[in-house]
């Protein structure tokens, strides 16, 4: 165990975080958006984060990216502490952590082909980047080979998002953050999306975290869950046990929130739902 109680085992361990955006006027002060929160993710195991917009989630990703300004606490990625590196240092964890972002119309390069947008990772890392290995990230996805010489712009939303997911995966990272990353979709094309995570990490190995404002995506996702509130972990657990039994009244209401496709269950968590 380490000094914040957990498993020295875990892949990336947040103690203590905190980052704060500088207010806009002079006299402003610097906005808080994370309050010191802790979370850990084992190898091959996904972390959801819930909360509604403004939560701070996104942040937290962010943050583990080296995109957002920690003002305080610890990020360490396989032992490694991220905080303490320089940009060029930065670059080459990209190998072990990967993200997909919630957008699949605008994560994509549209002026590349595929097969660039593919390659790109993989050149970056001096890796060799051939055609074939193209191919396999695209068979990997469930796009046809050919996919690779054609532009973003005749791709749906799903398969979009797909591409995504062949990019991130490309230097077979340890690590993906998955950020909103099937919001944007339809209901059929989330659930084949989803469908393909859980496929990709039980032949990887490679963890989640897994950010949504939809508990119940989430709980389909994750192995562990952990609730953000104004930018504080509210409640954190075993998945079925934060969906099923949730303790916190946040999460009471983010659980009947939830949606459901049983129209008569959905229609009993309304009736059930306390007025204010």
């Amino acid at each position: 165990m380490n000094e914040t109680g957990v498993n020295d085992d875990s892949l990336l361990c947040i103690s203590g975080l905190r980052v704060a955006y500088p207010g806009r006027g002079w006299r402003s002060r610097p906005a808080e958006v994370l309050k010191g929160i802790s979370l850990h993710i084992r190898p091959g195991e996904t972390l959801g984060l819930v909360g509604e917009s403004g939560s701070g989630k996104t942040t937290v990703g962010r943050a583990a990216l080296g995109l957002a300004p920690v003002t305080g606490g610890s990020i360490r990625l396989d032992g490694v502490e991220l905080t303490a590196l320089s940009a060029t240092e930065r670059r080459r964890t990209a190998q072990d952590i990967q993200v997909v972002f919630q957008d699949p119309y605008s994560s994509l390069n549209p002026s590349m082909t595929i097969e660039e947008i593919l390659t790109e990772p993989l050149l970056g890392q001096g890796r060799q980047a051939g055609r074939d290995r193209v191919r396999r990230l695209l068979d990997r996805v469930g796009l046809p080979a050919d996919a690779g010489q054609r532009l973003a712009r005749e791709f749906s939303g799903g398969q979009r998002q797909r591409i995504a997911i062949a990019r991130a995966l490309a230097l077979q990272p340890k690590l993906i953050i998955c950020d909103e990353p099937t919001s944007a979709l339809d209901l059929s094309t989330q659930s084949t999306v989803l469908d393909l995570f859980l496929e990709i990490q039980q032949t990887t190995g490679c963890a989640y975290l897994f950010i949504s404002h939809d508990l119940a995506v989430v709980h389909r996702m994750s192995h562990r869950i952990a609730v953000l509130l104004h930018g504080e972990v509210v409640e954190e657990g075993d998945a079925d046990q934060v969906c099923d039994r949730p303790q916190h009244p946040y999460t009471q209401r983010l659980r009947m929130a939830a949606l459901v496709a049983d129209p008569v269950l959905q229609r009993e968590r309304r009736l059930a739902r306390p007025r204010t």
